[in-house]
């Protein structure tokens, strides 16, 4: 049940983040629910892709029902939204930790390997993101030094490890997205980030 919860929680706040990226580009509703649509559901349908299982939305019309609504609110409240810090930026970090955790999930449901699961939680924390930054030609937090890629590692990785260890799913879920949360919530507070590439001389 969780797990159900967490990915309509995943599929509603990307939602969000297209529908204020559409905002913030004065778009009328059809793009606005285009926006909300495509990023809501394009983690989770790469996923499935990938998976060869039925893609979620099409067994299950609710999901679309949710950009749908989410949708409809922001064309009338995103300006209020807005006002809030960082708004894009959060409920961003509150769909990668939610889809790390059921990407991870759901492939280790189908069978697949601890690795496979893993990969799987990232990419679907991520790709719907990276679908909004691109077609709104934004810059792609997934390009920016500041920990967001391994937020979703950290979290699909964490829920695949607890869950090798006999952890009861619903809490392995619950500490997998708030490890994720914490990383994400900690690189938009405080701009944390791991070493990047640095080119070394030859002596």
């Amino acid at each position: 049940m969780l797990l159900q919860l967490l990915d309509y929680l995943g599929v509603a706040v990307f939602a969000v983040t297209g529908g204020i990226v559409a905002s913030r580009k004065q778009l009328d509703f059809i793009a606005f629910l285009f926006f909300a649509t495509l990023t809501g559901i394009g983690g989770g349908t790469l996923r499935d892709l990938l998976l060869g299982v039925p893609v979620f939305w099409v067994v299950n019309e609710a999901y679309l029902v949710v950009c749908l609504v989410v949708s409809v609110f922001l064309w009338f409240f995103a300006h209020g939204i807005e006002r809030f810090n960082k708004p894009l930026r959060w409920a961003d970090a509150v769909g990668v930790s939610a889809y790390s955790v059921m990407g991870a999930a759901k492939a280790l449901n189908v069978g697949d390997t601890l690795l496979v699961a893993v990969l799987m939680g990232v990419s679907t924390a991520t790709f719907g993101g990276v679908l909004r930054d691109t077609l709104a030609q934004e810059p792609s937090s997934i390009v920016k030094s500041e920990i967001y890629v391994s937020a979703a590692f950290a979290g699909a990785g964490s829920y695949v490890l607890l869950a090798q260890f006999g952890v009861v799913p619903w809490v392995a879920a619950i500490l997998a997205g708030s490890v994720a949360m914490i990383l994400r919530g900690g690189a938009i507070l405080h701009g944390w980030s791991l070493p990047g590439y640095g080119h070394r001389r030859r002596p």
